[in-house]
């Protein structure tokens, strides 16, 4: 009976999810034809809030933040997030979540669906095409050049793709590669999403995702696959405290 109504529940999530994202992302775009940046940014980022409402209130999956306090306060403060990636929910809560805009690095692929992609297409974020590798990094250091210089926070996902709970994927050195390049820091943030939303997966359990937020590691004078070796140690340790039970057969992270 219970699998049976986490699964109605989670219909319905999908539901408003795919009823909502409709008037937000035409708003976005009529938006974006006479203004761009933070206002069509925050009309987007308002959507985002109301799917994390609604997973809270329909599925019950809540959440928790901790190291918040370790993100600058100050507007002009660049910072490279490099967070864990087990699920779409840390994709929504991210910018629901940070004071301060964030700029993505994701596959161009996302531009193609209905309503969703048209609106991101409209925000200032940087797509990539991952099928041209030296044309995507490119792309990656010239436009997160010029995000870092107005303060804007770019935000990548090291592992390139999500993974299953008390998984590890392959840290790719993409985002330290530009924190090294621009001398900007890097800031690891463990989430355990997959207790509530696993990857590949339409159903959500209720529960509590944990958040975790690191000190900023600075980047100067630093080794980009050095520095990423450090933000994995950090995220992978942290992920055994946020969630052990999930790690109980799993390799312990390296120190």
């Amino acid at each position: 009976m219970s699998a049976l109504l986490a699964r109605l529940r989670s219909a319905l999530f999908m539901a408003w999810m795919a009823v909502t994202v409709v008037p937000f992302a035409i708003a976005a775009v009529l938006l974006s034809i006479v203004v761009r940046g933070d206002p069509v940014y925050w009309v987007c980022i308002t959507w985002l809030r109301l799917c994390i409402g609604g997973a809270r209130v329909i599925c019950g999956v809540n959440y928790r933040v901790s190291g918040m306090e370790q993100l600058p306060v100050d507007r002009l403060s660049a910072v490279i997030l490099l967070p864990k990636h087990q699920s779409t929910w840390e994709t929504f809560a991210f910018p629901a979540l940070m004071p301060h805009p964030l700029c993505y690095v994701f596959k161009r692929e996302l531009l193609y669906i209905p309503f969703f992609g048209w609106a991101i297409g409209r925000l200032d974020m940087i797509h990539i095409d991952r099928n041209k590798r030296a044309q995507a990094w490119s792309r990656v250091a010239e436009q997160g050049r010029r995000h870092m210089q107005k303060g804007n926070w770019v935000i990548m996902f090291p592992e390139g793709t999500r993974t299953a709970r008390g998984s590890q994927g392959v840290y790719k050195s993409g985002g330290t590669r530009l924190a090294v390049e621009l001398g900007t820091p890097v800031v690891p943030i463990a989430v355990s999403s997959a207790k509530c939303w696993p990857r590949k997966s339409l159903m959500l359990r209720p529960g509590v995702i944990d958040v975790s937020i690191g000190a900023p590691i600075a980047s100067v004078g630093r080794q980009s696959d050095e520095l990423m070796r450090e933000v994995e140690a950090w995220i992978e340790q942290e992920m055994r405290r946020l969630d052990p039970e999930a790690y109980v057969d799993a390799p312990r992270a390296a120190a």
